[in-house]
């Protein structure tokens, strides 16, 4: 009987030992390289090295070691049509390769160097794997550690069966799809605007969806590779019903919103807007109650999301307002909030990574569109610009309120207008308008959500008034104070309204349209 051969070359070692001794068990002799040998080895498994089977020792400081006719030849090899070549020249078959890749992504998180991040693109793991899956009907190719047993299992019974190896040659081509991917952007990035070349978006399954925005679509979630920072998937989810489409988008909107605030800040979303917003100086419990009071009848399934950990006294505060949410997700909940929150068992309870509050979106905003994609900076804000256009400037209160307005309009569809006042110790929105095609409209949904009196609100506008109308319709109803981009062909008139009613206004020279 021909000596079976399996070649063992992986960066992760999860499992590979008792993978290694089921091959033994099963009659193949291991072949292997470097570190992956040395942990056979020591587990006291009979394993032999690439160099002893080529007969070449590796050259350029171990640049070059599996790139060799002997390993190549037994991986791509035809069993049937190449046989008498694979004879002649000392070609023995290579029917299972496990090997995964130099840990490209983990170099480029500890932030090494860049000649480091070149050191460690891998080229013989891809070769390999890329060999082997192509050769998918003689040889069964492994890249998960995950997939071992089910391998060991094939082998057992004269397998795996071609629909298993299909399978692993799919999934060893996304493998080195997306590595090649997570190279290709850290590099453009290094050297030259991202939107200028070629792009390929890496990434990596993260779970199943309960269903698209519909239940009759199908869905699930995908984590970009190499994006740590803000990323969702490093969320951890506690309790509750499995995510939909909709949960993971408005959960990100939600937590674009709140952590856009130094302060202690609550915010409720429903269809991707903010319904209700507020910051309070007292904590999460004083900001969650500002903000639902904003618009309770919009909160009624929304999503919640806070900036600081919740305790028990916060998670008391939610459960008194007898408000069905669908998510609710902190940067940390205290054992005394989790175990209060297991009352309400469909709720998703998510909790953030505890340097979420530190980090910024990486990589770059992108959104799909028939037959391609649009990529773009992230919206990130910055400090808005502060150009006083009326007779009178913005007072002390309305200068805060203003700003409190500005960041919360930036994450409202557009046209978006935010009414905004101070309630106490904290801030609040007090109606917003959003996603209506002209700007007026906007702003008397803004005007005619308002729970609390208008009298004495403060309103932004993410995009420039192109009438006076809307600044007309505010300011009669009581606004003092406006925060808007300017740079309208009318922009004299809308001033002019502003002046004539007394009221205050701001131009940031920065719009903010979310489409």
């Amino acid at each position: 009987m021909a000596t079976r051969f399996a070649l063992l070359s992986v960066s992760d070692k999860t499992g590979i030992v008792d993978f290694a001794r089921g091959l033994v068990d099963q009659g193949f002799t291991l072949l292997s390289t470097g570190g992956t040998a040395k942990e056979i080895r020591a587990a006291g498994i009979p394993v032999t090295e690439v160099s002893a089977h080529t007969g070449q020792h590796e050259i350029m400081d171990g640049r070059v070691k599996t790139l060799h006719p002997r390993i190549h030849g037994g991986i791509l090899g035809l069993r049937d049509r190449h046989a008498g070549e694979a004879r002649d020249n000392g070609i023995e078959w290579i029917d299972v390769v496990a090997v995964n890749l130099y840990p490209f992504e983990a170099t480029v998180a500890r932030r090494a160097p860049f000649h480091e991040v070149i050191e460690n693109i891998d080229i013989g793991g891809p070769s390999m794997v890329r060999s082997a899956a192509k050769n998918h009907e003689h040889v069964a190719v492994v890249v998960d550690p995950a997939d071992y047993p089910r391998v060991l299992a094939g082998l057992s019974s004269g397998g795996p069966d071609l629909a298993t190896r299909r399978e692993l040659a799919l999934r060893a081509y996304a493998h080195t799809a997306r590595y090649d991917a997570v190279i290709s952007n850290w590099l453009a990035d290094q050297i030259q605007p991202a939107t200028r070349v070629e792009r390929a978006i890496p990434l990596v399954l993260s779970q199943d969806m309960r269903y698209g925005e519909n239940p009759h679509q199908k869905a699930a979630f995908y984590v970009a590779s190499g994006e740590g920072g803000r990323a969702l998937g490093r969320a951890k989810q506690h309790q509750g019903k499995q995510l939909s489409f909709n949960n993971v988008a408005d959960l990100d909107a939600a937590l674009r919103v709140a952590f856009d605030f130094a302060a202690p800040a609550c915010t409720i979303i429903k269809h991707m807007n903010p319904c209700g917003t507020a910051v309070h100086v007292a904590g999460a419990a004083a900001a969650f109650e500002l903000a639902l009071s904003a618009d309770p009848v919009s909160a009624f399934g929304g999503i919640l999301a806070f900036n600081r950990p919740l305790g028990a006294d916060d998670v008391r505060a939610i459960r008194n307002a007898k408000t069905l949410f669908e998510v609710l997700a902190a940067p940390g909940f205290s054992a005394g909030a989790l175990e209060l929150l297991t009352a309400r068992e469909n709720l998703r309870v998510m909790e953030l990574p505890e340097d979420w509050a530190e980090s910024r979106p990486a990589g770059q905003d992108a959104r799909r569109v028939m037959g391609g994609w649009l990529l773009q900076d992230w919206d990130v804000g910055g400090e808005p610009g502060w150009k006083v256009v009326t007779e009178r400037a913005p007072n002390a209160y309305e200068e805060s309120a203003l700003k409190f307005a500005w960041v919360v309009s930036r994450h409202v569809k557009s046209n978006a207008i935010v009414l905004a006042r101070q309630d106490g110790q904290g801030f609040v929105s007090n109606g917003i308008g959003a996603g209506q095609m002209s700007r007026v409209d906007s702003v008397e949904i803004a005007l005619k959500k308002a729970k609390r009196a208008v009298e004495g609100c403060v309103l932004a506008s993410d995009a420039f008034f192109p009438f006076p109308d809307g600044v007309e319709a505010a300011v009669k109803a009581g606004v003092t104070a406006i925060m808007q981009p300017g740079g309208s062909v009318k922009d004299a008139e809308v001033i002019a309204a502003a002046n004539a009613a007394g009221a205050a206004m701001v131009f940031t020279g920065m719009r903010h349209f979310r489409h």
